[in-house]
């Protein structure tokens, strides 16, 4: 089954591949779109490897940047929201958009899966409570046919032997990124790392 031709669950979500795809290249530039897409085929190509729901990792993908271009004014449209964050203003679009995007999804696109919900909240920091499909968005971010950077060559090798070696790869990678680029580090990616670090040093590459 290609991916036009995958159908949605309406358990899931209560929208076609079809119209999630028309939603999403409506809301994002031609490039972010274009991201959308190479995310989606990593994602769906690592759950078929590592026996994840491949639907799941589609509507995963196809909403992980949903909101990343959205304005400040979506988002503090759901101030009142009991899972808002009133940091997220501050902390900026690089941190909120995901969660953003589960908040649109629920509102607007019917979804209603625990499991899409937290990968896609997650993807950006990383989660304290991995799940397989946290990983599969996590990595398919990051090694995408579009990415193309130092490493990207490597990492896309690692998460083809290891999902779990991947995500070690990537935590490393990205905090040191972080460290070399002088930018702030958000407390969860630093709780995520310690976590990762006790719990799996077996997989470190």
């Amino acid at each position: 089954m290609t991916l036009d031709e995958m159908t949605y669950q309406k358990n899931l979500i209560q929208v076609s591949r079809a119209e999630l795809l028309d939603r999403a290249q409506a809301r994002l530039s031609k490039k972010r779109f274009r991201h959308l897409l190479g995310v989606e085929e990593a994602a769906v190509h690592l759950a078929d490897r590592y026996g994840e729901d491949k639907e799941r990792a589609s509507i995963a993908a196809l909403l992980h940047d949903y909101a990343k271009e959205a304005s400040l004014d979506e988002l503090q449209a759901f101030a009142d929201h009991p899972d808002y964050d009133p940091d997220w203003p501050e902390a900026g679009n690089a941190i909120w958009h995901g969660p953003l995007a589960v908040l649109m999804a629920k509102r607007d696109l019917g979804l209603d899966d625990r499991l899409i919900e937290q990968a896609v909240w997650n993807h950006t920091l990383g989660s304290l409570a991995w799940t397989g499909l946290d990983k599969i968005l996590y990595i398919a971010d990051y090694i995408e046919a579009n990415r193309d950077f130092p490493g990207v060559k490597e990492a896309r090798k690692v998460a083809e032997k290891s999902l779990d070696a991947a995500v070690d790869y990537k935590i490393r990678h990205s905090l040191m990124h972080l460290l070399e680029t002088r930018k702030p580090i958000h407390q969860q990616t630093i709780a995520v790392y310690n976590q990762w670090v006790q719990a799996h040093e077996e997989d470190a590459f």
